[in-house]
């Protein structure tokens, strides 16, 4: 998810890509579209405010608290320091009406994992802890609708990881998921599936089908066999998609990505999620937020920075769905912002980090109550990958839509 070089400049993951083609000679010309597809910028109720005691500009009726900062311990008396590089997250409810949010830490050479943040009913934070550790490069992944946290390794050879939030049970990989380069995960409950996305150039977009209906509990998916399929658009970059049985999901035999000839990529993508039917993802080498119909089985991009002269989203990253139904998009560069991307087209900014350009959001998940967002600055504001800080923004999201 990082993009980050020896010289110490940064630069964007699309000028990486088109210096990538021209070097092949296949460099195409950008589009100029004008702005299209809707405002680009919100209504007046969706202008950002000063920036607050935690460097964060915020829409009014908001407000930000940091929860968590890496490298320190994070309640009296505990031994447990929060990691380094937080990445993507989620929030899971807990039976004495609290929640947990559970945060990936991208550190590489087996330092990654997964931390946890446990909250009473009050959102006070009570306790943190470990659920998977040894692992590296965990950078996004997805929540299940049965409790638990699918965690991703971004690597040639990473695995998806299945882990407990509150850290009872032991995490248990899934090779049946494919290894490649994972980067998200999020379930369909209805089609009983899991889709992925791949963070590389020569990315593909994946469907795992399980080999058995449910196992045991309820809503529970077998995620330990099954069939792998990555997806081809048909006649376009928009349109049907069909999908097609990668021969050998563990990659052994030849990269996961090259094995199904005519397969489509989506370079570099990244967050995802699954909402009402419709999976949301987004590819940043191109900066798109797609939009797979998963019961018309097409696909048609939600958003372009092609087509905006000035583009308020660039460094497209973690995707959630806000309680009224926007779309937030937060970014790997751009203006270390979160952006709201409604039904109705328009764009806008939803909260800003402030004097952090060397870092990126992370992890953008709501708690139960759809009232408070989880998030972190992976480097904070040195550009540092154990220097992360973990913010909670609380306010009124349902009457943002």
């Amino acid at each position: 998810m990082r993009s980050r070089y020896s010289n110490g400049l940064r630069m964007s993951r699309r000028d990486v890509l088109r210096s990538a083609l021209a070097g092949a000679g296949l460099l195409i010309a950008r589009r100029s579209f004008g702005d299209v597809g809707g405002s680009t910028n919100g209504s007046s109720s969706h202008v950002l405010g000063d920036a607050d005691a935690n460097g964060i500009k915020l829409l009014p009726g908001f407000s930000s608290r940091v929860v968590a900062r890496s490298g320190s311990v994070v309640t009296p008396g505990s031994t447990y320091r929060w990691h380094g590089s937080p990445d993507g997250g989620a929030c899971f409810a807990t039976a004495d009406g609290g929640w947990v949010y559970v945060s990936n830490s991208e550190l590489p050479g087996g330092h990654g994992g997964v931390g946890a943040l446990r909250f009473d009913a009050q959102g006070a934070v009570v306790g943190a802890y470990p659920i998977l550790s040894g692992t590296s490069l965990n950078c996004a992944g997805g929540a299940t609708p049965w409790g638990t946290w699918l965690s991703c390794e971004e690597f040639p050879d990473g695995r998806v990881w299945e882990c407990d939030p509150l850290g009872a049970a032991a995490a248990v990989v899934h090779p049946a998921l494919g290894v490649f380069k994972h980067e998200a995960a999020t379930i369909d409950p209805v089609a009983r599936c899991v889709y992925l996305t791949e963070d590389a150039p020569n990315a593909r977009l994946y469907r795992f089908t399980p080999a058995e209906a449910a196992a045991p509990g309820g809503d529970r998916l077998d995620l330990s066999s099954g069939i792998l399929d990555v997806a081809e658009v048909v006649g376009g970059s928009e349109g049907a998609v069909h999908w097609h049985t990668v021969p050998d999901p563990s990659g052994a035999s030849a990269p996961t990505a090259s094995q199904v000839r005519g397969s489509t990529n989506f370079p570099g993508s990244e967050g995802m999620i699954w909402n009402k039917g419709i999976v949301y993802f987004t590819t940043k080498y191109d900066n798109r937020v797609w939009a797979y119909d998963t019961n018309a089985e097409t696909i048609r991009i939600l958003y372009d920075d092609d087509r905006y002269t000035d583009p308020i989203l660039t460094g497209v990253d973690n995707v959630v769905v806000a309680p009224a139904g926007e779309v937030l998009v937060a970014e790997d560069g751009g203006d270390m912002q979160i952006v709201a991307i409604t039904s109705a087209g328009e764009v806008y900014a939803m909260l800003q980090v402030m004097r952090q350009l060397g870092s990126e959001i992370t992890g953008p998940a709501f708690d139960p109550s759809g009232t408070r967002l989880y998030f972190s600055s992976q480097r904070g504001p040195r550009g540092l990958m154990n220097e992360g800080i973990t913010y909670e923004v609380t306010g009124p999201f349902a009457q943002l839509g």
